[in-house]
This record gives C-alpha cells, structure tokens and sequence, in this order.
C-alpha cells in the first residue's frame, strides 16, 4: 500500500472503480434481509450490477434472483470487484483467492482492514479499497 497509515481514498478513485465495476462477488452474503450484505447487495442490484453472492453455508441456493457459489473460484463469470464483508482476518485468505480469479478491485468492507492482504492484492495488479461500504460510498459520490 502507498499510504497503509491513512486509508483516505479520493473521490475521484472512488468514482471511477464504480463506474467501471459491472460484475460484483459479494464475499459473506447474506439470506437475511435485516444484514448488511443482503441490504448492500439489493441497493447495488438496483443500481444495475450483477452481484454474485458467495457463501459456501448457502452455495447452491438462490440469493435475491442469483445463484450462490462456495468460493470465488466457483464463480463461471468474469469478475470486477470482490466486495468482503468477512472480517479482517479472514480477508486475507478471501483476498488470496481473489487474485486467482483477477478482479479489477478488492473491496473491503467497513470495518474490514488487512494491509498485508491489501499489499499482495496491489502486488499482483489489482486496486485495494478497505474500510468503506459501496452501496455508502455510491450515494457519496454517484448521485
């Protein structure tokens, strides 16, 4: 990371990772309504993003119209984005995952920071986001 002490993002990052995301793997999704990952991952399919729930307890099952897989690795799509909401810890093994599959962007969730993930992450070409929430960040910045 370029800045591990200060995760201020610009604006202007941020903006642009959202635009150009299309494909979403929501890493820890949730089937109960009252979570934040099943409010995030409504909120961002209304903004037109396929989100790809991912769970292995409920691989296999539908989640808001989508098929849940086990791992990233599951997953038959391209992705863009890999949206954690695991905690810190255990975003490091989701991360190492995720660089297997070559999203444009690791996205780490409130609360949610792994600077060693985040630098193997960047290490292997992919854009690190840590501590924020997109759904937040997407009525900050998008509208």
């Amino acid at each position: 990371m370029s800045d591990t002490q200060n995760l201020g993002y610009q604006d202007s990052d941020i903006r642009t990772i959202l635009q150009n995301t299309k494909n979403i793997a929501l890493v820890g999704a949730s089937n109960k309504a009252h979570r934040a990952s099943y409010r995030v991952m409504a909120f961002l399919q209304s903004k037109q993003y396929q989100v790809i729930p991912v769970n292995p307890k409920l691989a296999g099952n539908k989640l808001l119209g989508e098929t849940v897989y086990a791992s990233l690795t599951d997953v038959p799509n391209a992705i863009d984005m890999v949206d954690i909401f695991r905690n810190s810890e255990a975003a490091g093994l989701i991360a190492e995952e995720a660089i297997q599959v070559s999203p444009k962007v690791i996205w780490m969730q409130l609360g949610v920071i792994n600077i060693e993930a985040a630098r193997k992450a960047e290490n292997a070409g992919i854009q690190v986001i840590m501590d924020r929430c997109p759904k937040i960040e997407y009525v900050r910045v998008c509208m």
